[in-house]
């Protein structure tokens, strides 16, 4: 029986040092990398940095204009994604935000008149999203925006140019 254990043993010993040999020719071979050149991510990384300091200068402008809590950095970032988000009907993600929103003390009734103001602004082209970042901004600093005139708002029954009706 002694002569199993060490036969047992040795085979431990053997294979712990087979793996380690092997796990050493797989690494020990290896080329150091080489520095990686820059790729052509400039335009990227301009566009970048330039949406960066747009959002920071609007932060900042809604800072200036409004008064009290509303313009505080943090109100400013989180109030405009829950307008942004109950827009989209994403709504477990608004009040989610709107529970952190709350947290730093921020006016919840900004929020409600900044949605207010979006929706009486009327729909929003669904395929241009700067469109909605644009327009909850200018409802942000100014919830009491007027509506902005319909471009639909003709007659039904008005009559063209030649005469003929527009059905």
């Amino acid at each position: 029986m002694p002569s199993l254990r060490l036969l047992a043993a040795m085979l431990c010993v053997v294979s712990m040092c087979a793996s380690t040999t092997a796990a050493l020719a797989q690494s020990g071979g290896a080329k150091p990398a080489e520095p990686q050149k820059p790729a052509a991510t400039a335009p990227a990384d301009a566009a970048a940095t330039k949406e960066g300091q747009k959002k920071i200068d609007e932060i900042a402008e809604a800072s200036r204009v409004l008064t009290g809590a509303a313009g505080n950095p943090e109100c400013v970032w989180l109030g405009r994604r829950v307008v942004s988000l109950l827009w989209r009907d994403d709504l477990d993600t608004a009040f989610r935000h709107l529970d952190l929103y709350d947290r730093f003390g921020c006016p919840s009734a900004h929020i409600q008149a900044t949605f207010r103001c979006i929706v009486r602004q009327g729909n929003i082209d669904p395929k241009a999203p700067e469109t909605l970042n644009g327009r909850v901004h200018a409802c942000w600093l100014n919830p009491g925006l007027p509506p902005t005139p319909a471009a639909a708002s003709a007659e039904p029954n008005a009559q063209s140019s030649d005469g003929t009706t527009a059905r």
